[in-house]
């Protein structure tokens, strides 16, 4: 599949509609903008900056929006990126927050935000399904998925020590046996 370059005004408007699509549960609006509806990117290309997001500090969506409007235009393609998708967030933010402050013991407001982690949860799980159907069938990697999940979820290990062992394993195994990998 061939890409399309943006220019720093289809950055700035193609990110801040992904902002401007919801709170904490945003990625597959990314993915949907960046490999389907704009073609910037393929769904491997998509896979590899998600994948660096995630290792990155800080919120996925936003070292996302950071890798790639600096694929296409350097620090400037990043920080009109980065501009574009926390513009509208930032604004909702603030006015929910002053809202809150006004109505925070208000039995419908505590339920609202009860009712918000399950949505956010399939949200998560929908695109993590979404990615695990267009990923290549090898065994390496699905096998590091199932010892991440192993670690995190059921040995409760801590995420940063998780992270310092199996990033290094990933990328030994990716240069010894890039075909089982890729």
């Amino acid at each position: 599949m061939t890409t399309v370059v943006p220019d720093r005004r289809a950055l700035f408007t193609g990110f801040f509609m992904v902002g401007l699509a919801g709170f904490g549960g945003v990625m597959p609006h990314a993915q949907h903008m960046l490999v389907e509806q704009r073609r910037w990117l393929t769904e491997q290309q998509f896979a590899e900056v998600l994948g660096l997001g995630q290792v990155l500090p800080g919120p996925n969506i936003v070292n996302v929006a950071v890798a790639v409007g600096a694929r296409f235009h350097g620090a400037s393609g990043a920080l009109v990126s980065c501009a574009g998708l926390l513009l509208a967030p930032l604004g909702v933010v603030l006015l929910l927050a002053a809202l809150y402050a006004s109505y925070q013991q208000q039995p419908l407001v505590q339920g609202l935000l009860r009712g918000l982690a399950p949505t956010g949860i399939g949200l998560v799980l929908g695109m993590a399904l979404k990615l695990a159907t267009r990923l290549p069938r090898r065994q390496l990697p699905w096998a590091l998925v199932l010892l991440t999940f192993l670690a995190v979820a059921v040995w409760k290990l801590s995420l940063l020590l998780v992270l310092l062992l199996l990033v290094p394993l990933g990328v030994a195994l990716a240069w010894h046996w890039p075909e089982r990998v890729s």
